[in-house]
């Protein structure tokens, strides 16, 4: 990944006495999906029209493609795809027709209008689909639609605002693969918008924890889960095939292995938490020891435990704003399993 392609600075917009986005400072590198994770109302979906020109921030810049998006609005619509969670279509045209029918107002010529339409729609996975109206598309494929006529365009940046909203769960996976295969085959600069915790972090290279109007962390998975989680970054679970009564026997050679912190043993399984990867040691040192392993199991931190565990630490510094997180948790939550 190359140099920033967006760039955010003490963005901040004001509704009244309502501030919607507080003070977001935040780069993008040209090349990567970046997840902006927040329950509705966070303020993403404000952040994203400042970055686009179709709102002007109360302080701050955003500059997207080298564009001050404020002063040059046009100028990064140009080079920007926008797919907004609501999508429309003339149900009473074929697929290719809708498509030919935005790449005229995007001043695609006639002359290539039908090949790159119908390349586009291939590309999307829509290629048996071209001359179904579609008044007869489910979700899934309106999606795929709307991410073609982003496309067509060929932009620099992409920007999904909740894609997968109201997409089955086959149809989700297929759509994320389809991002992520965009992005690295092509080169685009993808921003996800989305409340869904487990699908952002299917695709995306780094995500950004958005509350209201307020950027709290940003970091790839991996990083998160080792400044949020320490020494306990690593979680190994050991199941043994019988139970062994003298397994506490090993209990200090255990941890004197590289990189093992805490060691907890029951009946027939270890657990261990660790600082880094330790697996093949751990393993190793088991059946040179005579011990029947049945299983290993790598516990791998996800937003889930990072977004939790991030509130946990923020509600013990803050005790008065300890009723409001707890509430905000299970919202958020909430709107994620659904």
């Amino acid at each position: 990944m190359g140099e920033n392609i967006i760039e955010l600075e003490g963005l901040t917009k004001n509704y009244g006495s309502v501030r919607a986005v507080d003070n977001l400072s935040l780069t993008i590198k040209r090349g990567e999906i970046f997840g902006l994770l927040g329950p509705n109302g966070a303020g993403k979906t404000t952040t994203i029209l400042m970055m686009l020109g179709l709102s002007e921030p109360t302080s701050g810049k955003a500059w997207v493609c080298g564009v001050d998006a404020t002063k040059n609005p046009i100028a990064v619509k140009r080079r920007v795809g926008y797919m907004p969670d609501s999508l429309g279509f003339y149900g009473n045209m074929t697929a290719l027709e809708n498509l030919k029918y935005v790449a005229r107002l995007n001043g695609i010529g006639e002359g290539e209008l039908e090949e790159r339409a119908v390349k586009t729609l291939s590309l999307v996975g829509l290629e048996k689909e071209v001359h179904k109206k579609t008044a007869a598309y489910s979700r899934g494929m309106k999606q795929r639609l709307g991410l073609a006529d982003v496309l067509i365009r060929e932009p620099e940046v992409i920007i999904l605002d909740e894609p997968t909203l109201g997409i089955d769960p086959s149809g989700i996976r297929g759509f994320l693969t389809l991002i992520r295969q965009l992005s690295r085959e092509q080169g685009l600069t993808v921003l996800l918008s989305s409340h869904h915790l487990h699908q952002v972090q299917q695709v995306c290279d780094r995500v950004g924890i958005f509350v209201e109007g307020r950027l709290l962390v940003q970091g790839n998975i991996k990083t998160l889960a080792r400044e949020l989680f320490g020494e306990e970054s690593y979680v190994i679970s050991v199941s043994l095939k019988n139970p062994l009564p003298h397994l506490e026997n090993y209990r200090n050679e255990l941890l004197q292995l590289p990189g093992v912190k805490q060691v907890e043993i029951s009946e027939n399984t270890v657990d261990f938490s660790c600082v880094e990867e330790v697996t093949p040691e751990i393993v190793r040192f088991l059946v040179h020891s005579g011990l029947d392993i049945a299983g290993v199991h790598l516990k791998e931190f996800g937003l889930d435990e990072i977004y939790q565990r991030y509130f946990e630490s923020q509600s013990t510094n803050n005790v008065s704003d300890e009723k409001h997180i707890d509430s905000f948790q299970r919202s958020f939550f909430k709107r994620s399993k659904n």
